[in-house]
């Protein structure tokens, strides 16, 4: 087998592109852009937009630095692959042109529009079909729009997740899928069919969604015109997108019940499989469609996110670079000069908006215990590496109270587990092996791409050549002395959402 495939990875902080060779599963050739951060817009307090141009652009570049290393690869492309950033909102005329910039994963502005739909429909309604209260998530972010901009909502054609508009600007086609629906809680986990019943509650015409098929299929086919300005051949098709999170469990091979993916990248994520529609009440965490989903075979995934992660680091190392730019690597070794518990310093990493683990509670970020004469750049990293782990772990107790109980945790080895204190910080907080692999978003996102058009016979052959680069285990003494560092940190944190109340009215 010697066909190419192409995985597309939209970001909020970056776009990424991989060829791969599918017999081989070689990483052919990629690129990445923007060198630094895409540029997110915040015009208040609680706000992040980003224009889908800015999307096509990278992706532009990016394929140009393929077409750079291997000037052949792109033209041998049979299928293409999307992963992107979830929960986003792209509003399309009749033109197809987006009406405004699209509300991003991180914009909170919506939460007040989910928590009245979630009083009002009934939570027991929410929970049983959604999974989930509608939230902050593309369906609220909606209904911010109707409120606040009607004559601009009354000009929509077409709503559409990011990847689902980049799949739009390659085929031309409107084409969404029962996983993207349902990480928009715009579908009714009960019926197999979109939430009418949300749609008439919000007053939303059921013709703005765009036509439903599976995750793994034909989605359209590449446009002459736009093959020609990327590179590409014409007429391959598009044949698999999902969110970058049940992307990045399809990319670690994990689709079966029990088994849990993590990333820490710009937002740390912890996504465990099972095969109940479990939800948790106070939708905390949130339960969305798998991948791998059939109503026959059911799939879900279980999702816990923590807004600041890579974002958190980022901001040290600006903060931290003043006259000379600090590298990552730098930092983690600064970071592990100082001891576990960081001698008292406690980072709480909620500095990018609402969260949902603090049922939608924002906060801000809180540095506490800091004393000037102790403490130095190393244990500011180091407690900040701590504070994100001690935050995604908080998580997975709640996880845990739904009955999921991860020993395992699998993970690319890329952004944050990059750094050895992390990754060894994770497993000794949560007392799960960590494994971590020689895969990312976008090799994953070409791996689906031979899927969906049938170029793998199956699951089984897309992943033959997954690689397990490293094991991480539990240490006894780390575990327990973490422990008691963790219950010290939760209690401080508790003590602290005292202060903020829980839901907001509109």
């Amino acid at each position: 087998m010697s066909d190419y495939l192409l995985g597309i990875d939209i970001g909020s902080s970056s776009i990424k592109a991989s060829v791969i060779n599918a017999g081989s599963g070689e990483v052919v050739a990629s690129g990445s852009s923007p060198a630094s951060e895409m540029k997110i817009t915040a015009r208040k307090t609680g706000w992040a937009e980003q224009h889908p141009d800015l999307w096509w652009r990278h992706i532009r570049l990016s394929l140009e630095q393929i077409a750079a290393q291997k000037p052949d690869a792109l033209k041998q492309v049979q299928a293409i692959g999307i992963a992107y950033q979830m929960h986003g909102l792209v509003a399309i005329d009749k033109g197809g042109r987006p009406l405004r910039d699209a509300i991003i994963w991180c914009d909170s502005r919506a939460v007040p529009y989910g928590n009245n739909a979630f009083r009002e429909i009934g939570e027991k309604r929410c929970l049983q079909s959604l999974l989930n209260s509608p939230g902050n998530f593309t369906a609220a972010k909606l209904a911010w729009v109707k409120d606040r901009e009607p004559q601009l909502f009354a000009r929509i054609k077409k709503i559409m997740l990011p990847g689902e508009y980049i799949a739009y600007r390659l085929t031309g086609e409107a084409v969404t899928t029962p996983s993207g629906l349902s990480e928009g809680i715009l579908w009714d986990c009960r019926a197999q069919t979109p939430a009418k019943f949300l749609l008439d509650y919000f007053g939303f015409d059921p013709t703005l969604l765009a036509r439903v098929e599976p995750v793994f299929a034909e989605h359209g086919r590449v446009r002459r015109q736009v093959a020609d300005e990327l590179g590409l051949p014409s007429n391959i098709p598009v044949s698999y997108r999902a969110g970058d999170q049940p992307n990045n469990a399809f990319s670690l091979n994990v689709l079966q019940p029990g088994e849990a993916a993590t990333t820490a990248g710009t937002s740390g994520v912890v996504y465990g499989i099972a095969d109940q529609a479990l939800y948790d009440p106070r939708s905390r965490v949130n339960t969305f469609v798998h991948v791998n989903h059939r109503s026959d075979d059911p799939r879900y995934g279980i999702l816990l996110c923590l807004n600041g992660t890579g974002s958190l680091n980022q901001w040290l190392k600006r903060c931290l670079s003043m006259e000379q730019t600090i590298a990552y690597e730098a930092m983690n070794e600064m970071a592990a000069t100082a001891p576990p518990g960081s001698e008292g310093l406690h980072f709480y990493p909620y500095g990018n908006g609402a969260e949902r683990t603090l049922e939608n509670r924002n906060p801000g970020a809180m540095l506490e215990g800091l004393n000037f004469n102790i403490h130095a750049r190393g244990h500011f990293l180091r407690a900040a590496q701590e504070g994100i782990v001690y935050a995604l772990f908080y998580g997975m107790e709640i996880m845990r109270e739904m009955g999921m109980e991860i020993k395992t945790v699998k993970a690319g080895k890329a952004n944050m587990f990059l750094s050895p204190l992390f990754r060894e910080t994770f497993a000794n907080v949560t007392g799960a092996t960590v494994q971590l692999y020689n895969t990312d978003g976008s090799i994953g996102a070409a791996r689906g791409a031979g899927v969906g058009a049938g170029i793998y016979a199956s699951m089984d052959e897309a992943f033959t050549h997954l690689e397990c680069l490293q094991t991480i285990e539990p240490e006894s003494d780390l575990e327990k002395q973490y422990g008691d560092l963790y219950q010290a940190w939760k209690e401080k944190l508790e003590l602290r959402l005292g202060d903020f109340p829980v839901h907001c009215e509109a």
